[in-house]
C-alpha cells in the first residue's frame, strides 16, 4: 500500500477529518456517495477500487451482472477502518457495451463487432483513469470485450484483475440426443426445411453464457489466463457454476488487495514471454483465428511497438505450430466437446501442465496470484490429461498446431491466417489449387447462398473482399457464410474455399482463410483478382498466390485499372460500402492492419515499454487513402 498522508492518518481517527484540507466542492459528492451505497465515510481519500463488467443484447452477458454484484458485495463486506479490514474507496460498478457476434453475423451490424473492441477500451481507459482506480476486478464474455478491458488495463498499469463469466451449456437435440451450439444452428441455416432451422435455433443455445466450444471467447480466455491476468480455474467453469457468485469474488478481492500492496502491475505480468507462452497455448488448443488480431492489441498496449517483431516473428509461429506444437483439445468446432468438458476433466490448468511439462512454455512468468505460472498450476493440482477431451503432447489430439501464417503474393503483409485444425479436406499432400470466385462484400456471397448455392464447384475459392478493417469498415466475421459452406461441402463431398480481408468466428472451420494484408480497400493485391483466376495455397511454404499476379504486365495492368476506378471515385473505391456514422468514418480512416491487430489508432503509436511508464515515446503518420 503507498504510504499514508499525515491528513489520510488523521481521517482513521477522526472521521470528519476528512473534511479538513480537502477541497470541499470535490469531497462533498463523494462523501454522499459512500453513505449511499454503505461505506465509511472516512475512507473517501484512500486508494480507490471498483469492479466493472459488460453488458449487451445476447446470453453471452446475461450472467455478467449478478458476478459483478456479487463482487461488489465482497468489497463492500470487507473494507472499513477495522484492524482486518481493507482500508479503500469503494467506486460504484461500472459497465461497458457491447455487439451479439451471434445476433449479427451475416448483417451489416457485424461491422460493430471488432469496434466494439475499441469502445470497450476507451470507455474503461477513461473510467480507470478519470476514476482514479488503484484496483480494478473485471468480469468479462464474449470475446472482444475482454481484450479491451485487458487493453484498458494495461494502459492504466495499476493492479487489476479479469474473471470469465463463464462459457454456456451444450444444448441438446430432444430428438437425436446430440449435443447443439451456435455452430450447428449457423451450419442449419441452409437447410431446406424450416421446421428443421427452427428445432435447431430453439434448442441450440439454452441457459446463458458465452460461446461454449473452443471459439474465439474460450480461446482469449485461455489466452488471459496464460498471461498471467486471470487465475487460471475461473477460466473453464460455466457462467451457471455456483463459484463464480459464492467463492471466487471474494479470492478476487483478497488477490487484488495483495496486488495493490506489493505494487504488482500488469505491464509486471504482461511481457515478451507471456504473449509468447499464450501464443502458444492458442496453437494448442486449436484455437480461433482472431487470437491474431488481438494478441498484437495487447501486446501494444502492453508497451510493445510490434508484435510479430518484439514477441514472435510469422515465421517463428509457424515452424513452431508446424513442428513443435500439437494441439490438445477434442473441442468444438473441430472435435467433440465443449469448455464445461474441459472444465470437467481439470480446467484450462491441465494444458498448461502438459505444455510445462513439454518444455513449450516459461513458467517463471509471473501471474495476477502473484506466483508464477508454474507455481499457480502446482498450487491448483493440475490433473494429468484425460486422453479424451484432452490429449498429452506425447500423444495429441492432432500432431501440429491449429493455426498457420501465409503469405504470398495475394498476402505480402504475411498476415493472412488459416485454422488448419478446422480444415476438412481439400489440402492434400499440403496444396490446394483452384479458381477464383470473387465477390465485392459478403452480401453477394450471402446472396448466392441463399438463392444459387448449387453453382459452386469443386475447388472452388470464393474470394470475399472490401471487408477489412477500413473497408467494410470494421473487419465483420463470417460465420454465416463459412457455415453454410461447411454444410455444402459435406452434403455434396466437395471442397470449396474462401478467402478474405475480413475475419472469422472462432467458429468457422474448413479451408477458410482471413486477414488477408493489405486489405482491398488499401489496394492490396487482393483487389486485383479476376474471376476464373488460379489460386493456389501451399502449405508447404505457407504461401497463397494468385498466378495471373505473377505476371508483372497482368498485375500493373490490373492496378492501373483500379487506381482509375479509385481515382474516379474521390479517393475511395467504388465497392466500398457507406461509412455512415461517427464509429464507422473513425475505422475507415484510422483502422491499422490486420496484422497490426486492426485496432483505431490515428498514428501507429509506439509505446515505451518501460512497465510503469505508458507515454507515448513517439509515431508514424498512418496515411492511407488518397485524396
Amino acid at each position: 500500500m503507498p504510504q499514508q498522508k499525515n491528513w489520510k492518518e488523521a481521517a482513521l481517527t477522526n472521521p470528519n477529518a476528512v473534511l479538513i484540507d480537502r477541497h470541499p466542492g470535490r469531497s462533498t459528492q463523494t462523501l454522499g456517495l459512500a453513505k449511499e451505497i454503505g461505506t465509511d465515510p472516512a475512507l473517501i481519500h484512500e486508494p480507490s477500487v471498483g469492479v466493472v463488467g459488460t453488458k449487451g443484447d445476447s446470453q453471452c452477458y446475461l450472467g455478467v451482472a449478478a458476478k459483478v454484484e456479487a463482487i461488489h458485495e465482497a468489497f463492500r463486506s470487507r473494507i472499513g477502518t477495522g484492524p482486518d479490514q481493507l482500508r479503500f474507496r469503494l467506486v460504484q460498478p461500472e459497465f461497458t457495451i457491447a455487439t451479439s457476434d451471434g445476433m449479427r453475423n451475416g448483417t451489416p451490424e457485424m461491422r460493430y463487432s471488432l469496434i466494439g473492441r475499441e469502445v470497450t477500451q476507451d470507455a474503461l481507459c477513461e473510467h480507470f483513469s478519470a476514476t482514479g482506480l488503484a484496483g480494478t476486478i473485471a468480469v468479462v464474455a464474449c470475446d472482444k470485450p475482454p481484450v479491451g478491458t485487458l487493453a484498458a488495463m494495461l494502459e492504466h498499469n495499476l493492479p487489476s484483475i479479469i474473471m470469465s463469466d463463464g462459457p454456456i451449456h451444450p444444448g441438446v437435440d430432444p430428438k437425436t440426443g446430440e449435443k447443439l451450439d451456435i455452430v450447428t444452428a449457423f451450419q442449419a441455416a441452409g437447410h431446406p426445411d424450416p421446421e428443421y432451422r427452427h428445432h435447431i435455433a430453439c434448442h441450440a443455445c439454452p441457459g446463458f453464457g458465452s460461446c461454449g466450444g473452443m471459439f474465439t471467447y474460450n480461446t482469449m480466455q485461455t489466452f488471459i489466463g496464460v498471461l498471467g491476468m486471470q487465475p487460471l480455474h475461473m477460466v473453464a467453469p460455466p457462467s451457471d457454476d455456483a463459484r463464480r457468485l459464492t467463492e471466487f469474488p471474494d479470492e478476487l478481492v483478497t488477490l487484488l488487495a495483495k496486488m495493490i500492496e506489493t505494487d504488482l502491475r500488469p505491464r509486471d505480468i504482461v511481457g515478451r514471454d507471456s504473449l509468447r507462452n499464450a501464443t502458444i497455448v492458442a496453437m494448442a488448443i486449436g484455437g480461433s483465428t482472431n487470437a491474431l488480431l488481438h494478441a498484437p492489441e495487447i501486446a501494444r498496449a502492453a508497451g510493445f511497438a510490434e508484435f510479430w517483431k518484439d514477441i514472435m516473428t510469422p515465421e517463428e509461429f509457424n515452424h513452431l505450430s508446424q513442428h513443435v506444437v500439437p494441439v490438445l483439445t477434442n473441442a468444438r468446432p473441430y472435435g467433440k466437446y465443449s469448455m464445461v468438458d474441459i472444465d470437467q476433466v481439470g480446467g484450462v490448468q491441465v494444458i498448461v501442465r502438459e505444455l510445462l511439462e513439454a518444455g513449450l512454455l516459461n513458467g517463471e512468468t509471473m501471474t495476477c496470484t502473484g506466483e508464477t505460472l508454474a507455481e499457480q498450476v502446482a498450487r491448483l493440482g493440475a490433473k494429468q490429461a484425460d486422453g479424451d477431451v484432452i490429449y498429452s503432447v506425447k500423444a495429441p489430439f492432432k500432431p501440429t498446431g491449429g493455426l498457420r501464417m501465409l503469405g504470398g503474393n495475394l498476402s505480402p503483409d504475411f498476415s493472412a491466417i488459416l485454422k488448419l485444425a478446422g480444415v476438412e479436406g481439400g489440402l492434400e499432400n499440403n496444396l490446394f489449387r483452384g479458381k477464383a470466385r470473387v465477390f465485392d462484400g459478403q452480401q453477394s456471397l450471402l446472396d448466392l447462398l441463399d438463392q444459387t448455392p448449387e453453382v459452386l464447384q469443386d475447388n472452388d475459392m470464393i474470394i470475399v473482399r472490401y471487408e477489412g478493417p477500413s473497408g467494410a469498415p470494421g473487419m465483420p466475421e463470417m460465420l454465416d457464410p463459412t457455415a453454410r459452406i461447411t454444410t455444402l461441402c459435406r452434403e455434396r463431398g466437395i471442397v470449396v474455399a474462401l478467402m478474405t480481408d475480413a475475419r472469422f468466428s472462432g467458429g468457422s472451420i474448413g479451408l477458410v482463410i482471413g486477414h488477408v494484408g493489405p486489405e482491398a480497400a488499401l489496394g492490396g493485391p487482393i483487389a486485383f483478382v479476376e474471376n476464373g483466376d488460379e489460386i493456389l495455397v501451399d502449405l508447404n511454404i505457407n504461401q497463397i498466390n494468385c498466378t495471373p499476379l505473377n505476371d508483372p504486365d497482368i498485375l500493373a495492368a490490373r492496378k492501373r485499372a483500379w487506381d482509375d476506378a479509385v481515382a474516379s471515385n474521390g479517393g475511395f473505391h467504388p465497392s466500398l460500402p457507406a461509412a455512415d456514422t461517427r464509429l464507422l468514418q473513425r475505422a475507415r480512416h484510422m483502422a491499422v492492419p490486420a496484422i497490426n491487430g486492426a485496432g483505431l489508432h490515428p498514428h501507429r503509436t509506439v509505446w515505451v515499454r518501460n512497465p510503469r511508464d505508458a507515454t507515448p515515446s513517439g509515431f508514424a503518420p498512418h496515411n492511407k487513402f488518397r485524396t
